[in-house]
């Protein structure tokens, strides 16, 4: 990416191992996510560019010397940021904040929109799915997959952190991948009722079929409003806020019913939030989310795919190859996918 709108498709050098902790990996599936949408709209022209995408299913090719856990030919998930697995902060379930860990398209690492990666930490990092050959596998579970290496372990994460239970009412902001992920989440957690907020009646469609029992297309106070009644004007236990913009968490904060749980994971694009009395304090609410550890879920998760109790790579509408990756990016940006896989 060299700048807002400006996606392009390049030939660079293949990866190769520079750390004895590292592994090479090929393609087999890859993806655009609504957070590689913010520097779409706003990025700064760069003369250098900025390589995309981080989240990735490949095989292994090659590893550094001191890799234990994978080897080549291993069909692995990558989760959306690389981690030891081993450190203080891993240890206790929080791998984003890894103390050897990173993000891709930084620094030696570059972005996993591409047709081999390099993955530092390769050994607490990636995670091997058992059973499955990728070349004979389906695009569905491929897709099911996919999800699990962010946005479906994204939603995950709002519910969790949230302590979703049954018996409960969940309200989701937010209708894109994420939203439609944390209502499937909900769903599998035991909520009780889900209600979605979200105008694009394909995507709510298919919130419905993950689990959503009504449907709010109205937005601001107005959306608030609806909500309330929907709840006997007690609003909804846990709030999950999926989308990232201050409208968003204001809404959040309107539905949510005291002594309840606001969770975000739509990366914020602001800087600060409201916390005061009228907002969180006044009815003893809870601010919880963050960036997913989705290593932390990767192997309870993966067996839940691979038995067919969940199907989160239904938030997949497109396929297309690597090449049409700027298509990709501008299907999304304007609506006319949910979420686009990307082939070699």
């Amino acid at each position: 990416m060299y700048g807002a709108g400006d996606v392009r498709v390049e030939n660079v050098p293949d990866p190769v191992i520079q750390q004895p902790t590292d592994a090479v990996v090929r393609i087999v599936r890859a993806c655009v996510c609504g957070s590689d949408l913010h520097p779409y709209h706003s990025m700064t022209e760069s003369s250098t560019g900025r390589r995309m995408g981080h989240e990735l299913i490949a095989v292994v090719e090659e590893t550094g010397a001191d890799v234990t856990t994978v080897r080549p030919g291993d069909f692995v998930v990558v989760p959306f940021v690389y981690s030891d697995n081993t450190c203080v902060f891993c240890r206790e379930g929080f791998q984003t904040s890894c103390q050897h860990g990173g993000f891709y398209g930084n620094g030696r690492v570059g972005g996993l929109q591409a047709e081999r990666a390099l993955i530092p930490q390769a050994d607490g990092t990636l995670v091997v799915v058992p059973g499955v050959d990728p070349d004979a596998a389906s695009d569905s579970l491929l897709a099911s997959l996919l999800t699990l290496s962010d946005v479906y372990l994204t939603g995950y994460h709002a519910a969790h952190l949230a302590r979703v239970r049954p018996g409960q009412t969940v309200t989701v902001v937010g209708d894109g991948a994420v939203g439609l992920s944390a209502v499937l989440a909900a769903r599998t957690l035991g909520a009780e009722r889900i209600i979605l907020m979200g105008r694009h009646t394909d995507r709510t469609d298919l919130g419905v079929e993950f689990g959503a029992t009504d449907v709010v297309a109205e937005r601001g106070a107005e959306g608030v409003a609806r909500v309330m009644d929907l709840t006997d004007g007690l609003g909804s236990h846990v709030v999950i806020e999926a989308v990232g913009h201050m409208p968003a968490y204001e809404q959040s904060y309107g539905v949510v019913r005291p002594g309840g749980v606001i969770s975000r994971v739509g990366v914020p694009q602001y800087e600060n939030a409201p916390v005061g009395f009228a907002s969180l304090f006044g009815k003893n609410i809870t601010l919880t989310g963050g960036v997913a550890p989705v290593r932390a879920y990767l192997e309870e998760a993966i067996p839940l795919v691979l038995d067919g109790t969940i199907e989160p790579g239904r938030v997949f509408d497109r396929i297309m190859p690597l090449a049409d990756a700027p298509a990709a990016y501008a299907a999304m940006d304007s609506r006319e996918a949910l979420k686009v896989m990307l082939t070699v």
